[in-house]
């Protein structure tokens, strides 16, 4: 579907649902990341890439300080006080919008109330960041309809921080950054730390493709909470030797290697895949820029064998 059609299936279920037509538009890209698995919140690096699929928001704006949003993508619609906002059990993509607004109004920006229509074109599960594609989207949303124009590396630290304090999710900056920082055509070296980024070109001929395995995938469950924690633990013991090491980013792998026996072999495996993705990261942005398909063959399939052996986190369907 071209964007013109688009916009004509969604003005139309607009008017269905609330009677007239949107007067505001908004939309927040997906992403990939091409290198950089679990970096994030280890203080890495991560090269990332917004993509052609993206959640858009209807709107048009309202004076009673109510939000009523409603989803092109899922049954169900929720409405809410922006003078009392609450976790909803019953609809719980609408978090995602509250969290938002909680998040911003905490900050001290006032808010105006809309009545609102999603429709997305990214697969849901399938590890392109819908979530976070919707949170962008909502903050944009929230900054124009209130004029408040807030930064845009804080409007990403704000929608990350929805995700970890409403939603309950203890995700990384990397999806929300990529959302809103992404450009078309723009490759982005995310250094976590700083909350920077640096534009990656990649060269003439190379073509990134996303394969959908039809595999879903759930960040709430236990694996991403218990993945995060391991790697802080190791963080920790290795500070105990190096006192410079704050995260994973820090630690090379001989600092690992003289460490690892203080630590379990399990803890060992996933601070070993991170300290070398990190260092895949910018492996990767070289031989992308210089169209060095071999090396790049080489950084791919040496990230795929540390996922699956070392960090445990590839699905049958990749493999």
């Amino acid at each position: 579907m071209n964007i013109e059609a688009r916009r004509i299936e969604v003005a139309a279920a607009f008017e269905a649902a609330f009677g007239r037509q949107p007067t505001v538009w908004v939309q927040a890209p997906g992403r990939v990341d091409l290198m950089g698995s679990h970096t994030d919140y280890n203080q890495g690096f991560v090269l990332t890439q917004a993509i052609d699929r993206s959640t858009w928001i209807a709107a048009s704006p309202r004076d009673d300080r109510q939000v009523s949003i409603r989803s092109m993508n899922v049954s169900g619609g929720a409405e809410f006080p922006l003078d009392d906002i609450q976790y909803d059990t019953a609809i719980p993509w609408s978090n995602y919008v509250r969290g938002v607004a909680a998040v911003l109004q905490s900050e001290g920006y006032a808010l105006q109330g809309f009545n609102g229509l999603i429709h997305s074109d990214i697969p849901f599960g399938s590890g392109l960041s819908s979530s976070a594609a919707l949170e962008a989207a909502a903050a944009v949303l929230f900054d124009t309809l209130s004029g408040l124009a807030v930064d845009p590396v804080l409007m990403a630290r704000l929608c990350q921080r929805a995700e970890n304090e409403f939603v309950g999710m203890n995700c990384g900056i990397l999806d929300q950054y990529s959302s809103i920082m992404g450009e078309a055509g723009a490759v982005l070296q995310l250094d976590c730390r700083s909350i920077t980024s640096e534009t990656k070109p990649i060269a003439p001929g190379i073509q990134v493709v996303i394969c959908d395995t039809r595999a879903e995938r759930a960040l709430t469950g236990s694996e991403y909470p218990e993945r995060r924690a391991q790697c802080e633990q190791g963080a920790r013991i290795l500070a105990q030797a190096y006192p410079e090491i704050a995260a994973l980013r820090d630690a090379s792998l001989a600092q690992l290697a003289s460490q690892s026996g203080k630590m379990s072999a399990l803890v060992a495996m996933r601070c070993r895949f991170v300290i070398e993705e990190n260092q895949r990261v910018l492996e990767m942005s070289e031989a992308l820029a210089q169209g060095d398909l071999a090396r790049v063959g080489q950084l791919t399939a040496a990230s795929y064998a540390g996922a699956r052996d070392l960090y445990q986190i590839i699905s049958p369907e990749m493999a």
